[in-house]
């Protein structure tokens, strides 16, 4: 054989092998896959807090505020800049007290005093910024990359990259997703061009009681087993005759995996199976921390059961006004649940190989806001939005703890040093799950899309 036919066989090889690949994709889209390199994380959990948390009052203290405070913007806003009150706006100096926790001597608000006692194991990032000042745009680019077009979400792209670990249960849920109001759209946990059956499930959505609906399905399971095998041969029967149909095979693997989940979903969601010391420990059952710690907990039980991404999601953080009163109120109802979660996953061995992510779409401005235009005092005060430079962390999977990256300016106006814009999250997110995000591609309409689009690099000097 010449070096020529040689090569030729081998290309034909590797393309049987490449097409051998597809068809195993194409018929079992959720199976484990090895990723692209050595992975720091197996599975994320994204604590996700809409409206744009207060990052000046929370985790990025600047004295100058304090300087400043009640007195006229020491900076020039952009000429174009609108916004409700801004012709009153002065100076708004950090309402909350702050002090240093943990041995990396970590500086935060002391509203979050059981977050603080976990301060060594927190990678915080204050100099984020993203593309729009507005809720819709800037919630659709945290989870699908991109603030206009529809794209997958980034747990879309984990589950295709890396399939699941429990073929009983989703590989990737989304827990009280907020589809109403300023952001919320069933576009944050789509699968859009991706295969249906990397959708994001939504469990309680609109905030009513948290179970997946219809889990418990009447009959036996031969009965359920043959009404399927019928249907089954049904949509199969239709699928060859109209020729290629995606959201058929995802109708065709959704009734399967709906099947297969009704034997673990309901017991996984059973919060009454857990110790009272555990639920007393998240909340659980205490009004300021319920909606929380019940989300919390769920996230912990389904991480532990395979599942490879799952979000929790809460709604309020958009201060505009009255941010003296209701910032303290979002961080009693967050602290308590947020910290047992990184508590009981490190007692149990996960968090090592989970990664957590903590964040809203974006932050807040340096100067107040008054909504009222001049009637209101100073307690009716709040915050613009500001995605300019703001704070999310991370913990577990990978990253450095107790760690500081990046700052804002004086004010915690602008991102200036460290930056990362949320492309770089997104590419180092995939990479601490072992996942290249300019590798990791899928071609639709005659390109290959990537959550990053073209952007996007590593964050390494977060990098464990």
């Amino acid at each position: 054989m010449t070096r020529r036919e040689w090569l030729g066989s081998a290309a034909l090889g590797f393309g049987a092998l490449a097409a051998k690949a597809l068809a195993v994709e194409q018929s079992d889209p959720l199976a484990a896959r090895r990723p692209h390199h050595a992975a720091r994380a197996r599975r994320m959990i994204f604590l996700f807090m809409q409206g744009g948390p207060s990052q000046m009052d929370l985790f990025d203290y600047k004295p100058r505020l304090k300087e400043f405070a009640g007195k006229p913007l020491p900076f020039q806003l952009p000429g174009n800049y609108q916004a409700p009150g801004i012709d009153k706006t002065k100076i708004m100096g950090p309402i909350s007290p702050f002090r240093r926790f943990g041995q990396s001597g970590l500086e935060m608000s002391e509203w979050l005093p059981r977050l603080g006692a976990l301060a060594d194991e927190l990678c915080v990032l204050r100099a984020v910024h993203v593309d729009s000042e507005a809720h819709a745009p800037a919630v659709r680019q945290m989870h699908t990359g991109h603030n206009v077009q529809v794209r997958p979400a980034m747990g879309s792209w984990i589950l295709y990259g890396l399939g699941t670990e429990n073929r009983n249960m989703p590989g990737y849920v989304t827990l009280r997703q907020l589809v109403t109001g300023d952001g919320g759209s069933p576009q944050n946990f789509s699968s859009a061009f991706l295969p249906a059956a990397y959708q994001g499930t939504p469990v309680g959505v609109g905030n009513p009681e948290l179970r997946i609906r219809y889990a418990d399905a009447g009959g036996t399971p031969a009965v359920q087993r043959k009404q399927l095998d019928f249907l089954r041969t049904l949509n199969q029967d239709y699928r060859h005759r109209a020729a290629a149909d995606a959201a058929m095979d995802g109708m065709i693997n959704s009734f399967e995996l709906a099947f297969r989940m009704q034997a673990e979903a309901p017991g996984l969601m059973d919060l009454s199976k857990e110790p009272k010391s555990v639920l007393d420990a998240y909340g659980v059952g205490q009004a300021e921390t319920d909606n929380m710690a019940q989300q919390c907990l769920i996230a912990r039980r389904l991480i532990e059961a395979g599942v490879r991404f799952v979000q929790v999601n809460d709604g309020g953080w958009d201060h505009h006004a009255s941010i003296r009163k209701d910032l303290p109120r979002k961080c009693k109802n967050m602290d308590q649940p947020v910290a047992a979660l990184l508590t009981d996953l490190k007692q149990r061995g996960l968090l090592e190989e989970t990664l957590v992510l903590w964040g809203g779409e974006f932050g807040r401005t340096p100067f107040d806001q008054d909504l009222s235009l001049g009637t209101a005092g100073e307690e009716n005060r709040g915050r613009e939005h500001n995605p300019n430079g703001f704070t999310m962390w991370m913990a577990g999977g990978g990253v450095k703890k107790g760690a500081v990256y990046g700052e804002t300016d004086e004010f915690g106006y602008h991102a200036v040093d460290g930056k990362v814009h949320l492309h770089d999250l997104h590419a180092t997110i995939l990479h601490l799950l072992g996942l290249d995000h300019e590798r990791l591609t899928y071609r639709y309409a005659g390109r290959d899309f990537r959550l990053t689009d073209v952007y996007g690099r590593v964050v390494r000097e977060i990098v464990a």
